[in-house]
């Protein structure tokens, strides 16, 4: 057994970036003998606390969709961006075993949406209201962008999926998808939209990575959109979370 193990926190994950790029990058740096980066595969997220009393020598922890919320009362601290934003994707083992919960997320996405804004985009439509958009949010809080949430119900300050129309998309210039509709396998769906309103001024961006090119962004390309999709940002909050492990 390695001496150094990490994984990622998880349910159905077997499609998983983290596992293929940290055993990459421990190979690219000669720490394959000691390292080792599994999927934690959770039906229940009460399962987690029973796998941290039985695995002491985890080093580290990522916690992907639908956990991100509902692990943070198995945390003893929190970061403060991750309090502020209420989400955690990485965990850090202290020296004296407490589980300190951060957000990467929200680093990930910065650097990746950063580089496509042009002065028209001022407002984004966040479809989804999990936690992997609480990172979404706040960081469109920082960047100057209002954002609204769209939700399978309108509910609270989330307006649902019939209520957007060509004036929406006038009124708003970035997408983005924070569901996991048109994740592998499921490769023909996508949020159930007007994409015809899309327009050359438009960025839509899909967290999802697999594939490269959702459903979502083929049809937004189609209308002439900016599209990107997760995997910058996705490099980018695991690179953040081995800099907070600290190796």
């Amino acid at each position: 057994m390695a001496k150094h193990q990490f994984g990622l926190v998880g349910k159905n994950i077997s499609y998983s970036f983290s596992k293929g790029f940290f055993n990459e990058k421990f190979q690219n740096l000669n720490l394959l003998l000691d390292y080792s980066y599994e999927n934690l595969d959770f039906q229940t997220i009460e399962q987690f606390p029973e796998y941290i009393k039985q695995n002491p020598s985890i080093s580290g922890l990522n916690v992907t969709i639908p956990y991100k919320e509902a692990i943070i009362p198995y945390l003893d601290k929190l970061s403060k961006k991750a309090k502020e934003i209420g989400a955690v994707n990485t965990i850090k083992i202290t020296k004296s075993g407490k589980l300190k919960g951060f957000n990467t997320d929200y680093l990930g996405f910065k650097k990746s949406l950063e580089p496509l804004l042009n002065t028209s985009h001022k407002k984004a439509l966040i479809l989804g209201t999990g936690g992997a958009s609480k990172a979404i949010v706040y960081t469109l809080k920082q960047l100057g962008i209002s954002s609204l949430f769209v939700s399978r119900n309108a509910i609270g300050d989330a307006i649902g999926y019939n209520q957007i129309n060509e004036k929406t998309f006038e009124e708003f210039h970035i997408i983005i998808n924070c569901t996991p509709i048109g994740t592998f396998p499921n490769t023909n769906s996508c949020p159930e939209i007007p994409y015809k309103y899309f327009t050359n001024n438009h960025i839509a961006f899909d967290l999802i990575y697999n594939p490269a090119e959702t459903m979502f962004l083929k049809k937004a390309k189609d209308q002439g959109a900016i599209i990107k999709n997760g995997f910058e940002m996705l490099t980018i909050q695991a690179e953040k979370s081995w800099d907070i492990w600290g190796y």
